[in-house]
């Protein structure tokens, strides 16, 4: 499986910008991703703190 430009640090970073009330449509042409990546990774880690998402990662 090829490996993602961002690690979860930075998805989740990614996120939260969406979330603080930018368009949708702006994070991901400011990031170079597609919608559907963005939707895909808001599924998986929503909601997820940084720290959560280290903690996951070490399981």
């Amino acid at each position: 499986m090829r490996r993602s430009r961002f690690n979860e640090e930075q998805i989740i970073a990614i996120l939260k910008e969406q979330e603080a009330g930018m368009a949708t449509a702006d994070v991901c042409r400011r990031h170079g991703i597609s919608s559907a990546t963005f939707y895909k990774w808001k599924s998986k880690f929503g909601g997820l703190e940084i720290s959560e998402a280290r903690r996951l990662r070490t399981l």
